[in-house]
């Protein structure tokens, strides 16, 4: 709960939680320590892609809680969610400001990008947000693009998916900061690798964006433990599954994990996904893939 103009709100979706967005939190942590405040983020759940979009695939860099926890460790000391509905799409920028910024949330301040747009139609900009803010009380703060260097794009979610849906998941940490993870909850499946002498830890990635169809040198961690992995994340063709699935083989481990929540760390891409003649030949791939990802993973 927000009490009194007690929050200077970094506003957002925060998908990803990248270095843009990291250079947002830091500008709304001092810009709160000027105004007496706690730092935090105002978002929206569900994502507005989603509401707009509802028929897109899967689209999230990073699922809610992971994020939040991201959002926590880069100085969000208050995380305010709004839900994302028909009503709040409908207010026109001044309502936005008005009704939700000032009275419902009576904010110290808000902070965020140059080029937001907010309101119905998307009607409102940077300079009217800070034109109503200030007549209602708000201290504004608006931040140009976090750039790499003045010849490349900004630091953004769109970029972060762009690069994910190639595979190439070395841009992808650049940009935010880290390398890109995913957590789940482990399933049980065919069973097919541990016949195959590979077993395998599976979950399913959800609302989660798809990253490009193959082989990755990965980390997995659980349980304060990190294993170097090898993860193939698709439709297994070989073996003619249907649903995209994520299946890792930790190296040197031998356990169950099936209920439980583990975190997959991707580091490399090795190949794409293609269909192999007989399990033979999958196995000798198999091979040849964890052989790959151990000389990727050691230092």
């Amino acid at each position: 709960m927000v009490s009194g103009k007690s929050v200077v709100a970094a506003i957002g979706n925060f998908d990803g939680v990248h270095r843009g967005h990291q250079h947002l939190l830091a500008a709304t942590a001092a810009f709160a320590a000027e105004r007496g405040a706690r730092p935090g983020v105002l978002l929206f759940d569900p994502h507005p892609r989603r509401f707009f979009r509802p028929d897109d695939p899967p689209f999230l860099i990073t699922a809610p809680a992971q994020r939040d926890a991201l959002l926590k460790a880069h100085g969000a000391e208050e995380i305010i969610s709004r839900p994302f509905d028909k009503a709040l799409a409908s207010l026109t920028p001044e309502a936005f400001v008005n009704d939700v910024l000032a009275a419902q949330l009576n904010l110290a301040g808000v902070v965020t990008g140059a080029d937001f747009r907010f309101g119905k139609g998307r009607a409102g900009d940077g300079a009217m947000l800070k034109a109503l803010g200030e007549a209602a009380g708000l201290g504004v703060r608006l931040l140009d693009p976090l750039l790499e260097s003045p010849d490349t794009e900004k630091y953004g979610s769109s970029a972060v998916r762009d690069a994910l849906r190639n595979g190439d998941v070395k841009t992808a940490a650049r940009m935010l900061g880290r390398a890109w993870s995913v957590f789940g909850t482990v399933t049980e499946g065919q069973k097919l690798g541990r016949t195959l002498g590979f077993p395998t830890a599976n979950f399913a990635l959800g609302e989660i964006i798809e990253p490009r169809k193959g082989v990755y040198a990965t980390r997995t961690r659980f349980d304060g433990k990190t294993c170097d992995a090898v993860s193939n994340y698709g439709r297994r063709p070989t073996v003619g599954a249907d649903a995209p699935l994520l299946e890792t083989h930790l190296f040197d481990f031998d356990g169950d994990l099936y209920g439980r929540e583990i975190e997959v760390v991707f580091i490399d891409f090795i190949r794409d996904e293609r269909k192999f003649d007989g399990l033979d030949a999958l196995k000798e791939q198999i091979e040849d893939d964890c052989a790959s990802a151990r000389r990727i993973l050691t230092p």
